[in-house]
């Protein structure tokens, strides 16, 4: 007796969610299940698939005046720096631009260096297997492109910061 409940129930729910199905209207990037407001739209039948919105939560007037109020109050105190911060700015990323360049410089004179005009000294396994020999070639020839590309970028953003009184040796 309790397994014929059971399916009557099941079945009787199955019924129900199917019933509960209403049309579902496509008005642009908006949907509705109203007609009359779907008719008023000009909007279209969604046919197949089941579709799942969820609504943006919504800020009261007062709330998104203050938000906004909130947020441009901040922007503006950020973009105002006084002038000897921002001198102080530059001169930290123009040190750290020029260590780097050094470092980029340094590293691209030992690639150089050991690539001896594309014919660098054979290594112990590349007597045996001249295809690691080639391989160490190319990885060395784009190595010092890449430095050599990595020289260039930091020079255009030394050349981008402001200059500053002192002289400053690149």
């Amino acid at each position: 007796m309790k397994p014929t409940w059971l399916w009557c129930l099941m079945l009787g729910l199955l019924a129900a969610s199917g019933w509960a199905q209403e049309p579902i209207y496509r008005c642009g990037n908006e949907y509705t299940n109203t007609r009359p407001d779907a008719k008023a739209k000009g909007c279209k039948l969604v046919e197949g698939g089941n579709i799942t919105v969820v609504p943006a939560t919504r800020q009261t007037r007062k709330g998104a005046a203050k938000a906004t109020a909130g947020a441009n109050t901040g922007s503006n105190a950020a973009a105002q720096v006084s002038a000897s911060e921002q001198k102080a700015r530059d001169s930290d990323a123009r040190l750290i631009l020029q260590g780097e360049l050094k470092k980029t410089d340094a590293r691209l004179q030992a690639l150089k260096a050991e690539y001896n005009n594309g014919e660098p000294e054979k290594r112990a396994e590349e007597t045996r297997n001249h295809q690691k020999y080639l391989d160490r070639v190319a990885e060395l020839k784009a190595s010092m492109a890449r430095a050599e590309s990595d020289l260039a970028g930091i020079r255009r953003e030394l050349g981008r910061l402001p200059t500053s009184g002192a002289s400053v040796a690149q």
